[in-house]
């Protein structure tokens, strides 16, 4: 289907957030200025950003009709087949947008090169151009990263780009019981985390550099434990976070992976204050209490990433 429409998403930039919080710039820097902080560094950030914005609208306008959506709406936006997801910010506003737009080419732009690594960003202001026409004249080539899904026995749905985390709200334990491949079993823990390839450099890193940590300082010669992941893999890995042992609670079933065939159940067992998140964003979460089974695999949708 031809592309008609560009959708630019974006997020507020620090200095619009701290305008937001305390009503006026000059109130805002006030504030920053008074705890010792540079003001001068959040305008800079906020006009490299519009400069980019106002570049990338202009360049567009000249072959699509476009729309700007803040990051909010999101979850709430109906995205149309005729549509082009244009990304511009950081690389978790990339991640959270491949949850929503329905498997439409997304086409990352970095607008401050400068500022941000942009792992996720092909693109800048300035050479987006040809990766544009490249879309919509259907000849683009794409980075398609596998995506988690989470499904709830109320027929609720989540998907995640980098992980998943279910378990507490707060700092308590969690109760759930865990089900994978034949097994079954009881837990206590302060929760789960499900990570994609994508999400395999970020939470789950630092899960194996924390078990690297504590086997390299009590058990000397031990091999640490290397997790690779690519981005496209159709497969998952699970960990339980300190997980504690009881009489009630069990502890043997703490990792695994996911895949096509294999998914992992998880069945709360917590009154209230339980719930399923993706990508370290609490808004974009499932209520999981007692009563709630989900149910996480491979989201049968990639995010398709436009490459450079």
């Amino acid at each position: 289907m031809a592309i008609e429409n560009a959708i630019i998403i974006i997020n507020k930039t620090r200095l619009e957030q701290l305008v937001e919080r305390f009503n006026t710039k000059a109130q805002a820097k006030f504030y920053i200025e008074h705890s010792g902080g540079n003001f001068a560094d959040y305008e800079l950030e906020h006009s490299n950003f519009k400069r980019s914005l106002d570049k990338i609208q202009n360049t567009i306008s000249n072959r699509l009709k476009h729309k700007i959506v803040d990051r909010k709406y999101l979850p709430n936006f109906m995205f149309s087949q005729k549509d082009v997801a244009v990304v511009v910010g950081q690389d978790g506003l990339v991640a959270n947008t491949a949850k929503y737009v329905n498997g439409l080419p997304i086409l990352a732009i970095n607008p401050d090169t400068d500022r941000f690594d942009g792992v996720l960003l092909p693109f800048n202001s300035n050479n987006f151009e040809q990766g544009l026409i490249n879309a919509i004249e259907n000849r683009a080539s794409f980075k398609k990263v596998t995506m988690a899904e989470a499904s709830m026995n109320d027929g609720q749905k989540l998907l995640a780009f980098n992980d998943f985390f279910i378990g507490p709200s707060s700092h308590i334990s969690a109760r759930y019981r865990i089900t994978h491949k034949d097994k079954s079993e009881n837990h206590s823990s302060s929760g789960i985390i499900v990570s994609t390839g994508a999400g395999s450099t970020g939470w789950l890193s630092s899960m194996i550099n924390m078990s690297n940590g504590i086997l390299s300082t009590f058990s000397k010669g031990s091999k640490g434990l290397r997790m690779n992941l690519n981005w496209e893999d159709n497969k998952l890995v699970f960990i339980v976070r300190e997980p504690f042992q009881s009489k009630y609670s069990q502890i043997s079933l703490t990792a695994g992976l996911i895949t096509n065939e294999i998914k992992l159940r998880i069945e709360s067992l917590m009154p209230s204050n339980g719930l399923v998140f993706s990508d370290g964003i609490e808004t974009d979460y499932l209520n999981f209490n007692s009563g709630s089974i989900v149910e996480i695999g491979i989201a049968k949708q990639k995010a398709m990433i436009i490459k450079n």
